[in-house]
């Protein structure tokens, strides 16, 4: 009966226009892109959430000591530089161990896109490095009595309610993947003139190392500068500002390369900041540490249960009836075209 049905309505037939044929469902398919999750995968995956939550915390426990002068701000800027010292030693013997494996296809690379040698001369990674970390503790040095009256006027309630809604930005808006092995290489940008087909110039931006959501970092920084503001004194003000730029600024690249390392050492950094987190609050606030061990334990645990479970609900269907999805990355070259010469 629906042999001589066709889906055009230019042509005059004896069916209706709304008329649907017993052929329609024969293409239906349910879940078709479906992918089941491990509870294992997904408890792995939280790690990253869980430590971002767990540094955030910490902040606020040191904030809290600093307020209530139950901690010397100068013993958290020497602690905060014997940091830094330490973890850029380690990205360094990372960035060393990396560079051992990568360093054929790096000479290829290279060699390819620089036939008669590199066209960018930069400075050495090590020397930038310094530089950068001076004058930021010098601006950081500078802008703390600014910084202290900022909000002079401003009750502290709002500033309560609005560091709050900024850690919370904070935390959806961070990146949680790792990074790649080809993006963290030393040389962050190389730029250089390529020619094209139709001798046009166009520059070749190879991005090496991702950083956070930029969004993300500076409501975690304004949230800072607000809590801040509230410090009795400018020394007070600086070391929490210096310990924001690392924990929110720094520390976030390292967390995404370590996370594509081991997963031994993702658990490992995970209960470590975990325990720190819930350690620094235990003297402050009984409730608060309950609220951040609850919170740490759902995040890891309960979360990825919960979408494991609801997997089952997953109910996607598609057809004929859909639109269709172009292929913009094919490299295919048409049938015309394959027999031309680039």
């Amino acid at each position: 009966m629906d042999d001589d049905w066709e889906r055009v309505l230019w042509k005059k037939k004896v069916y209706p226009d709304n008329y649907v044929p017993s052929s329609f469902l024969s293409s239906l398919t349910r879940n078709p892109n479906f992918r089941p999750y491990t509870y294992m995968s997904l408890v792995f995956s939280s790690c990253a959430i869980n430590q971002h939550l767990s540094t955030i915390f910490t902040f606020l426990a040191v904030f809290v000591r600093l307020n209530e002068q139950l901690l010397d701000p100068r013993v958290l800027v020497w602690l905060s530089i014997c940091g830094f010292i330490a973890v850029y030693a380690m990205w360094e013997l990372l960035d060393y161990c990396s560079d051992n494996k990568t360093s054929t296809s790096t000479q290829r690379m290279e060699a390819a896109l620089f036939p008669f040698g590199p066209r960018v001369h930069t400075m050495h990674p090590g020397a930038k490095t310094i530089k950068s970390s001076i004058l930021v503790f010098l601006a950081l040095m500078s802008l703390s009595p600014v910084l202290k009256t900022l909000t002079a006027a401003t009750s502290s309630d709002s500033i309560w309610a609005l560091s709050a809604s900024l850690f919370i930005l904070n935390a959806l808006l961070a990146d949680y993947t790792a990074l790649r092995p080809e993006t963290y290489h030393r040389e962050r940008r190389v730029v250089a003139p390529c020619p094209t087909q139709l001798g046009l110039i166009s520059n070749v931006w190879f991005d090496v190392a991702r950083l956070t959501s930029v969004l993300s970092m500076n409501a975690a920084i304004s949230a800072a500068v607000v809590l801040a503001s509230r410090l009795p004194d400018d020394i007070s003000v600086f070391a929490l500002m210096l310990l924001s730029i690392q924990l929110f600024a720094l520390f976030p690249i390292l967390r995404r390369r370590l996370q594509g390392d081991s997963r031994a050492g993702q658990v490992l950094l995970t209960s470590v900041l975990s325990a720190s987190s819930i350690l620094s609050a235990a003297s402050l606030s009984f409730t608060a540490t309950c609220l951040i061990a609850v919170t740490l334990a759902f995040v890891t645990f309960v979360a990825p249960g919960v979408l494991v479970w609801a997997q089952k609900y997953k109910n996607e269907i598609r057809g004929t009836w859909d639109p269709a999805v172009p292929k913009v990355h094919n490299t295919e070259r048409p049938a015309e075209f394959r027999g031309q010469s680039r």
